[in-house]
């Protein structure tokens, strides 16, 4: 992996690891980075070239019930916000912006709004929004459209499939990430043809789901099962919305709704881009990222 510096655990106050990884410039401005669902603190290190601008400290944290992080089953959006705020105590960290990435986003969300003392530029990519918000499922797959109603309507077999997922994903990562196609536009198959991408999602799910898959019914609820438990409309940081034009997973109806919910926001459609477009132009947000926070007087390290 490029740029590892650190990749260690603390233990948080109810005696749960949670895991994180550490990339990029030790002495630069601290970004958390949240990944997907499934995902791990891993991730960021495999991806092609150096998606990491100089400057940057990036701290990856596993979500709780991914990779080394230990779970906390039926937690809440809010709840990541605490684990980040202790991480951030723990690392010496005062103020720092967020980053979420596709099913880290809503989390990335929560904790803009929970820690607004403390984090004063966010960026979001490809994420969901509430379930129950009008007109988001414009554009998007309806595998996806169907799983996103079956964790609001019907918790219960929505975990129960989610559980089953897990074991075939662990089971057999490649064949997992080939049925993918049928859920994706064009663009984002021809990514999944590439070996190297192949490679980092099946070493990503692997290290994801290497403790089982609570991590992943978790999210499911939290982030499609109940209203998110906060008002997008308080969040006082500045929030850049990364969505592509050609997303099946998480629509650009669904940036649109968020955009239009936080006040000091803006969105890019990224012409010709599907759900994995992160995956190869990760640097683009945080290079985008870095120049918000080197204009915010506020954030400082």
């Amino acid at each position: 992996m490029k740029n590892v510096r650190v990749d260690t655990f603390i233990k948080l106050p109810d005696k749960r690891c949670l895991a994180y990884t550490e990339y990029g410039d030790e002495l630069g401005m601290p970004v958390f980075l949240l990944h997907g669902l499934p995902g791990s603190r891993l991730s960021w290190g495999m991806l092609p070239d150096n998606p990491f601008p100089d400057g940057l400290r990036i701290i990856a944290p596993d979500r709780p019930g991914y990779g080394r992080s230990h779970a906390k089953p039926g937690r809440t959006l809010t709840d990541l916000s605490d684990d980040i705020a202790i991480l951030a105590d723990a690392l010496n960290i005062q103020s720092f912006a967020v980053v979420g990435v596709s099913g880290g986003g809503p989390g990335a969300l929560a904790s803009a709004w929970k820690l607004q003392e403390r984090i004063h530029a966010v960026s979001i990519v490809a994420s969901p929004a509430p379930t129950n918000a009008p007109g988001i499922f414009e554009g998007m797959s309806k595998t996806n459209h169907f799983f996103m109603k079956l964790a609001w309507y019907v918790p219960w077999l929505s975990n129960l499939n989610i559980r089953l997922l897990g074991i075939a994903i662990r089971h057999n990562p490649a064949h997992y990430i080939q049925s993918m196609k049928y859920k994706v536009h064009e663009v984002d198959q021809t990514l999944l043809k590439r070996p190297e991408i192949r490679e980092i999602l099946i070493k990503d799910f692997t290290e994801a789901l290497g403790n089982g898959s609570q991590g992943m019914v978790d999210d499911m609820s939290a982030n499609h099962g109940h209203p998110w438990g906060f008002p997008l409309g308080q969040i006082k940081a500045r929030v850049h919305f990364w969505y592509g034009e050609l997303d099946r997973s998480a629509s650009p109806a669904m940036g649109k709704y968020l955009s239009s919910k936080v006040p000091n926001s803006e969105m890019t459609l990224v012409p010709g881009a599907g759900h994995l477009w992160v995956l190869v132009h990760l640097n683009k947000v945080l290079d985008d990222l870095k120049q918000t926070m080197e204009t915010n007087q506020n954030l400082i390290k």
